[in-house]
């Protein structure tokens, strides 16, 4: 979880692959609306990510086995939502500054999220921090860092001895 530019999807695909769990990207079940309001640079309210965040415990509770997904849970309500749905939820925060966050959006050619509503995610944010079921991790971490930390973090089976070279078989 976090604001857009943070490396949720990257680091939600590289977990899904270490632990062979399905992959969400919470993006791809925003309504046809949100979607709308977003490319046009407007900002999302409660009333449009109340039933997104539906949809997306109704995804996770329909995978057997492990799911992985990736969204901005950006409020605490939103996370306790998805808690209240979903059992055993843990949330991974991954934590970057503005200025970072606006940088990579702006860079990004393939995504309907404008940089200009980064700064509104920012603002919309209630820090998970001292939540339980919260991992707080540094976004300009490095990947692998950050994919072994998650791995330790969840007790992952080898987690302490995971090797990227592992994550690369499994990946291609």
């Amino acid at each position: 979880m976090g604001v857009s530019g943070s490396g949720k999807s990257t680091l939600a695909r590289e977990l899904a692959v270490a632990l062979e769990g399905v992959f969400i990207e919470g993006d791809e079940l925003h309504s046809a609306e949100s979607r709308d309001k977003m490319c046009r640079g407007i900002a999302l309210c409660d009333s449009d990510r109340e039933p997104w965040l539906d949809r997306l415990a109704d995804r996770v509770n329909e995978v057997h086995g492990t799911a992985v997904l990736s969204c901005s849970a950006l409020r605490r309500g939103y996370r306790e939502r998805m808690r209240a749905r979903v059992a055993g939820l843990k949330f991974v925060f991954l934590d970057i500054a503005l200025s970072e966050a606006v940088a990579r959006v702006s860079g990004r050619l393939d995504h309907e999220f404008p940089a200009t509503l980064v700064e509104d995610q920012f603002a919309t944010l209630e820090s998970p921090v001292g939540e339980a079921g919260v991992l707080h991790l540094s976004a300009s971490q490095d990947s692998a860092g950050s994919l072994r930390e998650v791995m330790q973090w969840l007790g992952a089976p080898d987690g302490a001895g995971w090797k990227s070279d592992e994550f690369e078989s499994k990946r291609n």
